[in-house]
């Protein structure tokens, strides 16, 4: 089964693309995950007003928005990776975040975020040439967190403000690994009593944080009329997987079923950005995110010499963006209205030797008098491990519905 072992570790050993770190944590959406972020490259932690809304990374920063704001993101990506003519192609359609926030005057801003931290999907079916025994592996599974946040402006120090944030962590994972008879080393008249069977691993599991609610994220932010800035720092924790292993034969006999809890230990993160304007209008951006991994991922592995672990290295990623602000007024001619974005960054995934280099182009279309706005973003980029031949391209395109009101606010 030279194929079928072939995909195997490069799902667990690899781990690129939408298939990164399939058997730990799998892929780690960018902080945030929104359109209008995408389009400028995800950066912009610190441009803060304007209906930015809430920031996961930055949770001091909705202390400066006025205005309701409700936000909807979609991401289709597509990705393939290539080795010595071979190649793997995955698709995947996603919701990374939903958000809400409203501000409260004086007593400053409240939001919620639905937030998708990790992500694994893959599905393959094929036929081993040699055997003529088919094989299929899937995985599915999400670790998706809920974040509350508040965060207030200082009262004699108006231009700074503090912002805090608690992460409820939810979610499944679900593996399962069928493989049929093989016949391949049998005389042909012995070859009828294995070309039936099909043996199957079945794994479920939840997750959650382990002896603890939640965990958090502390930011400050400065908002200059030219220059604006923020520091954040997220606590570490240690994420708990409650996974049920089911093997069986022939779907119809369980040889094995057990159950067992994997522990994996998330660093604390730190984060940075800076927002510079130009003329009212141009916004240069950089963020910084920064989170050292000192132990190795347990995989869910169990069966099929599948490796124990993932080991992993220093998980950064610095972004720089652009936006030109469209005008707010609405009698302004259509084009002069629209938000124009552009970026790119370089990435260091938790997985060890993966790394990333993308690039974007996105922008924020008006739609209506209220300042509702249709977000699109297109990005694309390489995905490549340092001492490895196989190579990741990837094409992604997210779009996001922004919606600004003014509840609970009187009538000019």
């Amino acid at each position: 089964m030279k194929k079928f072992l072939m995909l195997l570790g490069m799902c667990a050993g690899l781990s690129f693309a939408s298939m990164i770190g399939l058997e730990a944590l799998g892929e780690e959406n960018v902080l945030g995950g929104t359109a209008s972020a995408a389009g400028r490259g995800f950066a912009g932690g610190a441009k803060a007003g304007d209906a930015e809304g809430l920031s996961v990374v930055n949770p001091a920063r909705l202390a400066f928005d006025t205005k309701v704001v409700f936000n909807l993101n979609f991401l289709v990506e597509m990705d393939q990776a290539s080795k010595d003519g071979d190649q793997f192609s995955v698709n995947k359609l996603s919701l990374p975040s939903l958000n809400l926030s409203f501000p409260m005057g004086v007593w400053g801003a409240m939001g919620l975020s639905l937030w998708q931290h990790y992500s694994s999907t893959l599905k393959e079916e094929d036929t081993d040439v040699k055997s003529e025994s088919d094989f299929e592996i899937e995985y599915q599974g999400s670790v998706y967190e809920l974040v509350p946040t508040y965060a207030v402006r200082l009262p004699f120090f108006r231009s700074l403000s503090l912002g805090a944030s608690m992460h409820f962590v939810m979610g499944n994972t679900s593996r399962s690994l069928k493989m049929g008879g093989d016949a391949s080393d049998l005389d042909k008249d012995d070859a009828w009593g294995a070309g039936s069977y099909v043996v199957s691993d079945y794994v479920d599991g939840t997750w959650e944080i382990k002896n603890h609610p939640a965990y958090y994220t502390g930011a400050l932010q400065y908002r200059g009329k030219e220059v604006s800035y923020f520091l954040s720092y997220t606590t570490g924790y240690t994420l708990l997987n409650k996974l049920d292993y089911d093997l069986r034969f022939s779907e119809l006999d369980t040889l094995a079923a057990t159950d067992k809890d994997r522990e994996i230990d998330v660093p604390a993160m730190l984060a940075t950005g800076i927002n510079y304007r130009l003329a009212k209008r141009h916004n240069l951006m950089l963020d910084l995110t920064w989170r050292v991994w000192d132990k190795d991922i347990q995989n869910i592995a169990g069966s099929w010499n599948v490796p124990e672990v993932t080991e992993t290295q220093k998980d950064y990623m610095v972004s720089l963006g652009y936006q030109c602000d469209g005008s707010p007024l609405f009698y302004e001619p259509y084009l002069k209205r629209i938000n124009y974005r552009a970026g790119a960054w370089y990435r260091s995934w938790y997985v060890k030797d993966v790394f990333e280099v993308g690039g974007s182009l996105g922008g924020g279309f008006p739609l209506g008098r209220k300042g509702t706005t249709l977000d699109i973003a297109v990005q694309g980029g390489k995905r490549f491990a340092d001492e490895n031949q196989w190579e990741e391209m990837f094409l992604a395109f997210r779009i996001g519905l922004t919606g600004i009101a003014s509840w609970g606010q009187e009538r000019r």
